[in-house]
């Protein structure tokens, strides 16, 4: 498996997969749509998958001596890398404002999401439908990148903007909670997050498995 990531990393990976990486610290910016962080780490994912494609990686992977499923293993386990890089970037930009920063007044008049663990769950959300939507729709054809790209940016984007609506609603105010308050909350919809990021990217492992080992190359 050790092999098999470190080829992706070193022979497929696009530079801007990396480099992308750093748009999770964009949880620093107040007045900004925080979780389009977020969506700039998957851009660079989705600049990796077109590289790999042009280069024809697919075919040279299927010609080494290991089975069809280490092939979709390998690609998610790289991916999976790329996204928790940039959500610890985003956790730490969220600690920061929790501590540090939790006085600051240009963080306090902030009338879009505040970076909290609510915020950092709903990332994990947002990758997780990236490796089901995007990832699974790649390995039906293990070709195709842009109708799953498009599919998941409409997704992405909707999700966004309901998450930025939801403490607007009455009673859901606590939702957008500055620093430490209501921990406990904040904690659980982190959870809620890191759950359904396992579970969308494990069903989206299983079906490119499915698919890619019927594709004839």
């Amino acid at each position: 498996m050790r092999n098999i990531l470190m080829k992706e990393m070193k022979l497929s990976a696009s530079p801007l997969a990396f480099f992308f990486i750093a748009f999770g610290l964009m949880f620093f910016l107040p007045g900004y749509p925080v979780l389009c962080g977020e969506f700039f780490v998957t851009l660079g994912l989705y600049q990796s998958f077109q590289y790999a494609r042009e280069a024809n990686d697919i075919v040279f992977s299927a010609l080494l001596p290991i089975a069809k499923k280490d092939i979709v293993k390998g690609r998610f386990a790289f991916s999976c890398c790329i996204e928790l890089c940039g959500w610890v970037l985003m956790l730490i930009a969220v600690l920061l404002r929790m501590t540090a920063f939790a006085e600051a007044e240009l963080y306090r008049t902030n009338a879009l999401m505040n970076a909290n663990f609510f915020a950092l769950g709903m990332a994990l959300l947002l990758f997780g439908m990236f490796n089901l939507i995007f990832i699974g729709g790649f390995f039906k054809t293990a070709y195709k990148t842009g109708k799953p790209f498009i599919t998941y940016i409409i997704v992405c984007f909707v999700i966004i903007g309901v998450a930025e609506a939801l403490h607007h609603i009455p009673g859901l105010a606590v939702l957008n909670a500055f620093g430490s308050e209501h921990i406990g909350l904040q904690l659980a919809t982190l959870l809620a997050g890191a759950c359904c990021y396992v579970i969308f990217t494990f069903l989206s492992y299983r079906r490119s498995c499915d698919s890619f080992e019927v594709i004839d190359l």
